[in-house]
This record gives structure tokens, sequence and C-alpha cells, in this order.
């Protein structure tokens, strides 16, 4: 082997990337045309009775990777059982306030990414690209980045629980 020869590490684990391949992503994989629309269709909706969904770069890059991916997992996970999730924030379109609420406790923006098990969970990303889950029993951290994020749902493994005062 070439001493100068720079390693790289795959970018995703060998598990979460057959999910992402049988899910429709590939790499340089890049829908702007569509996440600029998810963009239009959050930015009109609310109004003057309550907070509007904001929308910053690290969502919209994220849309643009990985919107529209459909994930059919079930079973055993690492952690935990692995469950179905989408990446479309239309699944956050009525949920302005609850988002306003996370990203006035987080101190950030916070934008929808998708959902888990068919709606009972709202999936969120914020400016730095952190990745959330809420859902009745609280606030969940998934991830520094939406590649983190992918690996703790696919893989099943346990997020943190976010507590009072985040």
């Amino acid at each position: 082997m070439n001493p100068t020869a720079v390693r790289t590490q795959p970018r995703f684990p060998a598990d979460v990337a057959a999910a992402l391949k049988q899910a429709g992503w590939h790499p340089g994989r890049w829908e702007i045309r569509q996440a600029e629309a998810w963009a239009d269709t959050l930015a009109l909706h609310g109004g003057p009775s309550g907070p509007a969904h904001t929308v910053f770069p690290a969502a919209v890059e994220a849309w643009a990777e990985f919107g529209g991916l459909a994930f059919d997992l079930t079973g055993a996970g690492r952690a935990l059982a692995r469950t179905p999730f989408l990446l479309d924030p239309r699944c956050g379109l009525h949920q302005p306030r609850t988002l306003a609420d996370l990203g006035r406790a987080l101190d950030t923006r916070v934008a929808p990414l998708g959902e888990e098990r068919y709606g009972q969970a709202l999936l969120a990303i914020d400016e730095t690209g952190r990745v959330f889950s809420l859902d009745h029993t609280g606030e969940w951290y998934l991830g520094a980045t939406i590649d983190q994020a992918l690996a703790t749902l696919v893989l099943g493994l346990a997020p943190e629980r976010l507590h009072a005062g985040v």
C-alpha cells in the first residue's frame, strides 16, 4: 500500500448505506427543486394566529439530499426496535408551534424533516444540522448531523432524551 495514500472511511456504515440505497438514495442525489418547493410550502403555511415555519440552509440541504425517502424498517435494532420513517418536511406542516417551542428551548431555529412510525413522532432539524425526534413521551436527540441521525434510526440506536434546560 502506498504510504502517502489517504484512507477514507465510507460515509455511512454498510447497513445504513444498504437501507439508503433501498430507499432510493445514491451519492450525489440532489433534488433541489423539490426542496425549494417544500420550502415555499412551509413558508406560506402559518399566519397571524401562530408562528410560521422557518426555513434555513441546513434544512433545505437535508431535504435536497434525502427528502422523499421512505424507510420501511422493522425488527430488532442494536438498542431499540427499528421503526419505519419518512423524510418529508410536509409531515410537520401543521406543527409550526411545536417546532418553534423546541427552537426556543434549544435557542435555535427548527424545521420539520419528516416523521417516524407513520406520524407517531415528528422529525426535525435545526440550523446547525442537529436532528431531533418529538413524540408523546418527549424530545429526543438523534445526532449532530443528518448522517448520524440516519444511522441512529436505521440501526435502532438509542437516542438521547432532551431534558428541561436542554
